[in-house]
């Protein structure tokens, strides 16, 4: 999940407290990175299920993300591309005000056993700070800044859309109505959108915004999420 805030420190060690072990939670917001029942079923039933994946993945889909935070949905997205036997590259784009360290990223994603396989063999990006990786499956990208500012100069379009910041009401600048407008912007015709937040406001800025949205059963203890279409 991501962070936006105008705070200058750039450590975000300082920033985390780890539970139960090994699962990060943001000390800006009192917010922790995943569920802390199970990050990798929430990841799957929010945002793989909830944009219908794999079904609608093809050579070239194309997935854009606020809030990289431990890049437990890239792994997760990319072990199911890879699972489903799919040919081609996925494409993989996410906007992230405070990308974590390697180690951190390493720390939290050790806490998942059936993504070993792509965790240790992107672990060496995270060690060297890497915003791109190139992949003969994969083609990733880290937009790092505020992305109130960086989605707007963007030029790609994306087939599905995770959105994964912390909670609007404790973050609430990246669901501001503005932003969700060039989410939509940003997905191409027939495109999909997921989020854990139920949030009304939530639903109104991405149908404002020309998506339709749909509240549907969330996970574990949340009771809804989100889902929206933009019209094909």
């Amino acid at each position: 999940m991501q962070s936006q805030s105008d705070d200058p420190l750039n450590s975000q060690s300082d920033f985390l407290d780890w539970r139960e072990g090994d699962i990060p939670v943001s000390l800006r917001f009192d917010d922790p990175y995943y569920s802390l029942d199970d990050g990798l079923a929430e990841t799957r039933h929010v945002f793989l299920a909830g944009n219908r994946l794999p079904e609608r993945y093809q050579d070239g889909f194309h997935i854009m993300e606020l809030g990289f935070g431990t890049g437990l949905n890239l792994l997760a997205a990319l072990a199911l591309w890879r699972s489903s036997e799919m040919q081609g590259k996925l494409h993989f784009t996410t906007f992230e005000a405070f990308p974590l360290s390697g180690a951190d990223m390493t720390r939290a994603q050790a806490g998942f056993p059936e993504l070993h396989s792509s965790a240790a063999e992107l672990a060496p990006f995270w060690q060297a700070n890497a915003r791109t990786i190139d992949l003969p499956d994969l083609a990733f990208r880290m937009v790092e800044g505020d992305a109130r500012e960086t989605l707007c100069k963007h030029d790609g379009l994306a087939d599905a859309w995770f959105l994964d910041g912390f909670s609007p009401a404790k973050n609430p600048e990246l669901w501001e109505p503005a932003l969700l407008a060039e989410v939509a912007a940003h997905t191409k015709p027939g495109g999909t959108v997921a989020t854990y937040s139920a949030a009304g406001a939530v639903r109104r800025a991405l149908d404002a915004a020309g998506l339709v949205t749909t509240r549907v059963p969330g996970y574990g203890r949340k009771r809804h999420m989100t889902t929206a279409r933009k019209a094909p």
